[in-house]
């Protein structure tokens, strides 16, 4: 039996920005219904690669396969018409929208009602609109966000927003999930259910990239990790594997552990 195809393969990407090498020969892939965890020091090509990926900035060299075909370089819209999707390290929400039209919107790709069908009102753009209002609202209660469907989004409260980031992001049905340190600014218990939501994204059959700072969160539950270091993969394998890596402590303590010279 021949080995699954990943869903996502990275080979030897690499990225400059001026004379700063952000990234130097990057490979790693990604099994289909798998959890990743991408992790390293600030400054070690974490964003930098997720927008490599994510069509923000092209490669310099390498290889991104998405389900075997190239999508090195491809504009961000391409991608989402693709399968991928993504979220950002600062939340990036139509503020003056209400939750439902934040995904609404999230649905443009998966939808064929343009502006002179939207005038017309062809007899399928009611039921068009009939369905997208229905999925959007189902992801609202997936994301714990019944409720709040009329409200704008820039009156929920922050961590609220991350779900509905998250949850436009599936707005567009993603085989391929980047988050972008979602747990940043959440307390304890928002993490906790951040954690038990991106599991159950996983068992609809969506593959998720994780840049993560909290280390708890990353490793209870990504299936595998991959550590960047000044733009480097220096390490890859099982969460109990990287935590015992001495490359990777090195990396963030500064030291190898307490072995010494004789």
């Amino acid at each position: 039996m021949s080995a699954e195809l990943p869903i996502l393969k990275i080979e030897t990407v690499s990225k400059a920005f001026g004379g700063v090498q952000a990234l130097s020969d990057i490979t790693f892939s990604l099994n289909p219904g798998s959890i990743t965890g991408l992790i390293g020091p600030n400054g070690a090509g974490k964003t930098t690669l997720f927008n490599l990926i994510s069509g923000v900035f092209p490669a310099d060299k390498g290889t991104i396969l998405f389900n075997g075909n190239s999508i090195k370089n491809k504009k961000p819209h391409k991608l989402v018409e693709l399968g991928i999707s993504r979220t950002f390290q600062n939340v990036e929400l139509f503020e003056s929208m209400t939750v439902l039209e934040n995904i609404l919107v999230g649905q443009h790709t998966r939808t064929r009602c343009d502006m002179w069908s939207s005038i017309l009102r062809f007899p399928w753009v009611a039921a068009e609109e009939k369905k997208a209002h229905e999925f959007a609202m189902a992801l609202l209660g997936f994301v714990g966000l019944n409720g709040h469907a009329d409200k704008t989004s820039e009156d929920l409260p922050f961590g609220w927003q991350r779900l509905l980031e998250i949850a436009r992001a599936l707005a567009s049905s993603p085989e391929l999930l980047l988050l972008d340190e979602p747990a940043a600014g959440l307390n304890i218990v928002e993490t906790m259910q951040l954690g038990d939501l991106i599991k159950k994204i996983r068992k609809q059959g969506v593959t998720i990239l994780l840049v993560e700072h909290d280390m708890s969160l990353t490793m209870e539950i990504s299936d595998q990790i991959v550590v960047l270091d000044q733009g480097k993969k220096i390490a890859e394998g099982s969460p109990r594997m990287v935590q015992t890596d001495e490359a990777v402590i090195a990396a963030y303590l500064g030291t190898a552990g307490n072995k010494t010279e004789d």
